[in-house]
């Protein structure tokens, strides 16, 4: 079955971002797994040209920061993504005021329900991030 235009564009940015990744030391999917407070086979999905999966918008900033993303290869990416979803690119302007914060939480022992721990942290996070007016 042959791709469309969109899924043509996805797969574009996506190859500019594991170009990015590949020229990292190892262990930059691993540490983007943790700072987005995913698996890392999210990781490869959202960043891997062989997936159709899109990569989210709001994992932008993390991903730029985690990966010393250059300003001139931030731009490159951000052209590709832009052509695969106009108007949708957040607003990256704070994205230097960034900081990671590791936080240690109990191990459930049930993949699911750690999964839904961590998804749980990271929306508490980002609602604080809209209240406070950081992420407008």
């Amino acid at each position: 079955m042959a791709r469309d235009a969109n899924e043509d564009a996805i797969v574009a940015y996506k190859a500019i971002l594991a170009s990015i990744i590949d020229n990292r030391p190892s262990g930059t999917r691993q540490r983007l797994a943790v700072a987005l407070g995913k698996h890392r086979s999210f990781v490869t999905q959202i960043t891997s040209p062989g997936y159709a999966t899109p990569l989210p918008a709001r994992h932008l900033a993390t991903i730029f920061q985690v990966c010393h993303v250059s300003k001139a290869e931030q731009d490159r990416f951000l052209d590709a993504y832009q052509l695969a979803h106009p108007g949708k690119l957040p607003d990256l302007g704070n994205a230097g005021g960034l900081r990671q914060l590791t936080v240690m939480v109990a191990d459930f022992g049930d993949e699911r329900k750690n999964r839904l721990l961590d998804e749980a942290i990271q929306d508490f996070i980002q609602k604080i991030v809209l209240i406070s007016g950081e992420g407008d």
